[in-house]
């Protein structure tokens, strides 16, 4: 593929493209995969009330409301449809989805995402391969036709 050629794996409503579970309230749909660059593409689906954990940014993380509404901790500072969000590396935050209806956001993501525990302790490690491998999983565990969604 030429690189000025578009880069369309699959319509993000393609049924073909599972909602992986994260934990309670919590999942995402991988739309695209740059393993080389360590980047990612994906919609992340909250429940209302359900709570991202704690988590440090290795890379910058682009991110756009579709719908619902998702507060920002610890300043509460609440982004609704339509609302942009970026965060640089280095960043630690948590937020929640607020509101009565889930929160189905867009995020470009560069670089690892390390979920810590409250002392600082590294829980877990997410990044372009992790998604993969979780992405290969669910379409396997739910009978889905694995799609190449690296570029």
């Amino acid at each position: 593929m030429l690189a000025t050629e578009p880069f369309i794996p699959a319509d993000s409503g393609n049924p073909q493209l599972p909602w992986i579970s994260m934990g309670p309230g919590i999942s995402k749909k991988l739309l695209a995969l740059f393993p080389e660059r360590g980047e990612w593409v994906t919609l992340l689906r909250l429940e209302p009330g359900a709570c991202v954990p704690l988590h440090r940014h290795q890379g910058e993380v682009h991110g756009y409301v579709l719908s619902g509404y998702r507060r920002l901790e610890p300043e509460g500072r609440l982004l609704g449809p339509g609302a942009y969000e970026y965060e640089p590396a280095g960043h630690v935050d948590t937020w929640t989805a607020g509101g009565d209806e889930p929160l189905v956001s867009l995020f470009f993501v560069r670089g690892a995402v390390e979920y810590l525990a409250s002392d600082g302790s590294l829980l877990r490690r997410e990044t372009a391969d992790t998604n993969a491998e979780e992405y290969r999983r669910a379409c396997a565990e739910q009978g889905f036709l694995q799609l190449d969604l690296r570029r």
